[in-house]
């Protein structure tokens, strides 16, 4: 048997290649709309893709399942309580897909989302074939983790109900396993389907049933009270991926030939005039120095497409500004989150408009040293003027934070500058600078004048042996 797992960092994303060498067939589970890669390496290996699996209807990412069946034939295949308008493969309880030495049996694992399945694979040349080699845990069972219930609130499902068939799922379904099966979970630390998952991206069952916290003994109620608290506030595009898996849609490449079109600079800011949303995607610190009046800055360099799928408007033209050469891979991140409303890029990047300061301005950013001398009570008026604030999440402010800064978190921000005054000067920092320089682009867009960020963010705070306030 062949076995692979990629690994996707920008959206801690795991999906699965699984071949029998004698047959040449091969199954691919939750593929990232990128599919190519799987493609290549099923070709390097003398496979043929017929099989495309969804552990269940993701909701923080396109899967590629239309992809592969129009590129490779393959039938998809989903579990018995979804419904889609592709036809597919409808798998329920026990059912399976075998080739050659491999089987690949179902367990409908509901919780997640009520369509949810894990998927057991058998290989038959193993030492142990009657049981399993692997169980493919999709969103259900996560290393350290599980599942969080409440994604489905807005398409009538209440986290209560399936925090409940989820306690049930993992019970009776996953943890009976032996403790050797290894565990393959669609996600890694980073995800925002879950609220404590390990950096590690496979386990064993017996491992999880020793230390994952949601698996220790505990009532139904206890359990629904605990996987249902304290969940990251997922962003507004979580609902439309999960329902857009579900539809026919256009396939990456066909969005990727309309979207990457060349455009002027004159083109650029009439299509700004009319509500084009211009994202430029270069790193921090090129946006500071310099970059088109109005333009938001989400650098590839992080966790890109999930903050780009926070503060656009997903049906809204994008325009994206970015270092020549990178402009497909800015469009096809945001490809991989159903973003497929970029009207084109910016021909030659910024260095198209250099001649053209009327256009461009700078974000200013600020030194540890000098933002501690700014806010010293020395400074008096001048520091009561200034706003420090703080766009890291609630529990990275609960273990530190710079004295005298106010809390609103990026994902926040957008719904709540209401609340900030225009008047004096706004300083801003995250971590490292790479939200602040988001959160200070969002400002600036917003009309506020005097905006800037702490270069370096915390970290270069904490490097400059400046004091910081602990829980």
């Amino acid at each position: 048997m062949i076995f692979q797992q990629f690994y996707l960092n920008c959206l801690a994303q795991a999906s699965y290649l699984i071949g029998d060498e004698t047959t040449g067939a091969a199954a691919v589970v939750d593929p990232r709309r990128d599919v190519q890669l799987y493609i290549d390496e099923a070709e390097r290996r003398g496979l043929q893709i017929r099989h495309v699996f969804l552990t269940h209807f993701h909701a923080d990412f396109v899967a590629g399942h239309l992809e592969l069946r129009d590129r490779t034939g393959a039938t998809i295949h989903l579990g018995a309580r979804a419904r889609a308008e592709y036809a597919f493969s409808s798998m329920k309880e026990g059912d399976a897909v075998e080739f050659g030495h491999v089987r690949l049996e179902v367990l409908e694992t509901p919780g997640h989302t009520p369509e949810s399945i894990s998927i057991l694979v058998y290989d038959s040349t193993h030492n142990a074939a009657e049981a399993p080699y692997a169980v493919l845990s999709g969103d259900t069972l996560f290393v350290g983790d599980v599942g969080r219930p409440d994604l489905r609130a807005s398409l009538g499902w209440s986290a209560p109900d399936l925090g409940r068939l989820l306690y049930t799922s993992l019970r009776t379904k996953l943890l009976p396993l032996p403790d050797a099966t290894l565990l393959y979970p669609a996600h890694g630390a980073g995800s925002l389907c879950g609220k404590s998952i390990s950096s590690e991206t496979v386990s064993t069952i017996g491992r999880q049933r020793q230390s994952n916290y949601a698996l220790q003994p505990m009532s139904q109620d206890e359990f629904v009270s605990l996987v249902t608290a304290d969940q990251p506030d997922a962003p507004p595009y979580f609902t439309y991926d999960a329902v857009l898996n579900s539809k026919e849609r256009p396939t990456l490449d066909a969005v990727l030939e309309r979207e990457l079109m060349p455009l002027s600079p004159e083109q650029v800011m009439k299509l700004a005039g009319e509500g084009a949303q211009l994202l430029d995607v270069r790193d921090p610190g090129e946006f500071a120095h310099s970059h088109l009046r109005g333009s938001l800055n989400v650098g590839l360099g992080g966790q890109y497409a999930t903050w780009a799928g926070t503060i656009l408007v997903r049906d809204r033209p994008i325009v994206i500004i970015a270092e020549p050469g990178r402009e497909r891979e800015a469009a096809t991140r945001l490809g991989r989150i159903g973003f497929d409303y970029a009207t084109g890029y910016l021909d030659g990047g910024l260095q198209a408009v250099e001649n053209r300061p009327d256009l461009l301005i700078p974000t200013e950013r600020v030194s540890a040293s000098d933002l501690a001398e700014l806010l010293a009570p020395s400074v008096g008026a001048a520091s009561q003027a200034a706003l420090l604030l703080d766009v890291r999440t609630t529990h990275e402010r609960e273990l530190k934070r710079i004295d005298g800064s106010v809390s609103m978190p990026l994902n926040q921000l957008p719904s709540r500058m209401k609340e900030l005054s225009r008047d004096g000067r706004m300083l801003v920092y995250c971590a490292g600078g790479y939200r602040s320089s988001i959160a200070a682009s969002l400002l600036q867009y917003a009309g506020f004048n005097q905006v800037a960020e702490l270069a370096g963010g915390l970290a270069a705070w904490e490097a400059a042996r400046l004091p910081t306030i602990t829980a």
